[in-house]
């Protein structure tokens, strides 16, 4: 039976991580081992426990423990159960709860390029992508289509903030993730210098005149490829594109010059897929 506790303190310290803690104030950085993520709905929670993460509690619906919920909560039967009507839990968490449920897990620790690329033949490049709907949706293209890991610059958003977790559909738990480096100082030469000393050529998606098309079979070549994407702004900036081995562009018609950085990740990586 899953232990269920009826909220009855709106100020509970316990209900703090779901209402009072800032993405900021979750990932606490000076004290790693108290890191906490938000997960939502039980098929994001269900993958996220399959990939090994820890969960501390559960908020939901009075109603959702012996429905939606009742399988996630099956495999975590010693975890508290914070619930109440829906109504009390808005009034909680300042808006009415879409999927029913959420749980609070403690945040795995980071892992190193090195680790994760060390059998991968194709990973996507995040170059300062700071919008978290960006990086959840790239994150679903990369597990859909073939990505074997995903690195981020220093200065790209937290893959594990609360809207990434959700637009991804839990994906950030499925692909191989880390940051090239802490500092900015790290990006682009010391990181690009780290993938190719692994082994891999890199393709920067910009715009170009002399950028090949993303179907020239000469990108087919490699057989370790990182594809490199850029803010949703600006793009790559100019010395990431330079020490890059190809630019690489996605041909466009009727006078559109771009897609979304998400977008064209999605393209990127079908046409780029290992073949």
């Amino acid at each position: 039976m899953p232990n269920v506790i009826e909220i009855t303190d709106l100020s509970a310290p316990e209900l703090d991580v779901y209402t009072r803690l800032t993405d900021r104030q979750l990932r606490s950085r000076l004290h790693p081992e108290q890191a906490r993520i938000i997960v939502e709905s039980p098929k994001v929670i269900a993958t996220a426990l399959d990939a090994g993460l820890m969960p501390e509690s559960f908020l939901m619906e009075r109603r959702q423990v012996d429905g939606s919920a009742a399988g996630v909560l099956a495999r975590c039967p010693d975890v508290p159960v914070y619930t109440a009507d829906r109504e009390v839990l808005a009034r909680l968490t300042g808006y009415t709860l879409t999927r029913g449920v959420l749980c609070a897990m403690g945040r795995p620790a980071p892992r190193t390029a090195e680790e994760i690329c060390q059998n991968a033949r194709r990973v996507a490049v995040l170059e300062n992508i700071v919008d978290s709907t960006n990086i959840g949706a790239i994150f679903r293209s990369a597990a859909a289509l073939g990505m074997d890991a995903v690195l981020l610059s220093p200065s790209c958003c937290d893959p594990l903030c609360r809207r990434a977790v959700r637009v991804s559909m839990g994906t950030v738990f499925q692909v191989p993730w880390a940051r090239l480096g802490t500092v900015k100082e790290d990006w682009p030469a010391a990181g690009l210098a780290r993938l190719h000393a692994l082994g891999f050529a890199t393709a920067a998606m910009a715009l170009d005149d002399r950028a090949k098309a993303v179907d020239d079979p000469a990108l087919q070549q490699p057989e370790k490829l990182a594809v490199v994407l850029g803010t949703e702004g600006d793009g790559l900036n100019a010395e990431t594109i330079a020490r890059c081995d190809h630019t690489v562009m996605i041909p466009m018609q009727h006078g559109v010059d771009s897609l979304n950085v998400a977008a064209a990740a999605a393209v990127a990586f079908w046409q780029l897929r290992a073949r």
